[in-house]
């Protein structure tokens, strides 16, 4: 093997803990900031989730704007909205308050305040010329993991697809984490969330990337997600398992921030562009058949996996763990009630062609996949999941 070079990179600062929250007016002051700009969506607004951090701005004497236009798969025009209101408030930070869609709308927003033209023209990897403004991200769900990645994902309607803007000036300077933010999301968004984070730790851990420090953060969230999802899913109250699904998001986050996440989210972005699957169920509905195709490129990783969710394969061979790997995903998902068919969304036989040139399209993410994969590999396994 060619001897390669490693980077690691995470956002800089991580407060974290029930009640952390009130700690946003300091964390935004220590910036050096006193006008912040909060980006968020309408579901975070009616559920009360604005109001202890209004307070504590408050009390440290920050005046705020409020940007709650972000839909689910925010399209990219939403940063010119973003920009538009952030240009007649004049904010020296920015805080994205939600989930993936709302940080990634305030992460993209909080470059183009000082970059210029349109973020579509910084769609790709390290294309952003210039730093933007210092921002902290308050993640609402436990699954994306956006809070400690230097990356952001907008639908292109035109093209039917997600894409990635990758650029070092998207991590934000603070993640702020507090479970008691979490602890009002319904079953069904802690599942598809919760399962999404569980996805990006199995990819980084895969990727043809991963080091011995993404590794050990991936590893460590697929413990702590499979320990605790199902209890947080079926008991949305419990504390302890909302803030182990919280760290467990955050490390996979830092895990795939720096090996990549590989196929499963290149097949999860088109169907997520074209039917407007949410991001965690399009992850899931790909997941066993991915790695299914996957395994036979790392079965010692693969096999990994079963144990790390704990599923007894001491006297298994790693090939035969690496299967109970994949069926123990499934049952997971079966458990979480997630949808398990494309033909749930309209997705149809006429539509596969289509579907599978869109995830060739994704080279950025296949270039990390344990195994190479070509067009009719991405048809047949788009046919099975139909």
């Amino acid at each position: 093997m060619l001897d390669r070079m490693n980077i690691f990179r995470t956002t800089p600062r991580i407060v974290m803990g029930p009640g952390a929250i009130n700690a946003l007016g300091r964390e935004v002051r220590d910036l050096g900031s006193d006008r912040a700009m909060i980006v968020t969506d309408a579901g975070i607004v009616k559920a009360g989730l604005l109001v202890p951090v209004e307070a504590s701005l408050k009390q440290a004497k920050v005046k705020y704007s409020v940007f709650s236009d972000v839909a689910p798969d925010p399209r990219h025009q939403t940063v010119e909205s973003c920009l538009a209101a952030m240009r007649v408030f004049k904010p020296t930070s920015v805080i994205g308050l939600g989930g993936g869609s709302p940080i990634d709308i305030a992460k993209t927003s909080a470059i183009m305040f000082k970059n210029e033209g349109s973020i579509i023209d910084y769609c790709g990897i390290d294309l952003v010329p210039k730093p933007g403004l210092p921002s902290i991200m308050i993640p609402t769900t436990a699954g994306t993991g956006s809070e400690v990645t230097p990356i952001a994902i907008l639908s292109d309607e035109d093209e039917k697809l997600k894409k990635g803007v990758v650029s070092p000036y998207l991590f934000p300077k603070t993640a702020l984490l507090d479970p008691l933010l979490t602890l009002g999301l319904p079953p069904a968004i802690t599942a598809a969330t919760g399962m999404d984070a569980l996805i990006h730790a199995i990819e980084s851990y895969t990727s043809v990337n991963a080091t011995g420090i993404t590794d050990m953060l991936a590893a460590r969230a697929i413990e702590l997600i499979a320990e605790n999802l199902r209890t947080a899913y079926a008991h949305g109250g419990n504390i302890d398992a909302r803030s182990a699904m919280l760290e467990g998001s955050l490390l996979a986050g830092i895990s795939f921030a720096n090996a990549g996440v590989t196929a499963v989210h290149a097949f999860a972005y088109p169907i997520g562009a074209q039917f407007h699957i949410p991001h965690g169920v399009a992850n899931t509905l790909m997941l066993a058949e991915v790695m299914r195709f996957n395994l036979v490129g790392n079965v010692r990783k693969f096999a990994d996996i079963a144990a790390l969710m704990g599923e007894p394969v001491e006297d298994l061979s790693d090939r035969e763990a690496a299967e109970v790997a994949v069926d123990a995903m499934e049952l997971l998902a079966e458990d979480l009630q997630v949808p398990s068919s494309l033909g749930e969304f309209g997705v149809t036989e006429s539509h596969i062609d289509d579907l599978a040139e869109g995830v060739m399209k994704v080279t950025r993410l296949l270039a990390n996949n344990p195994r190479v994969l070509c067009k009719k590999d991405a048809v047949d396994i788009y046919r099975r999941v139909l």
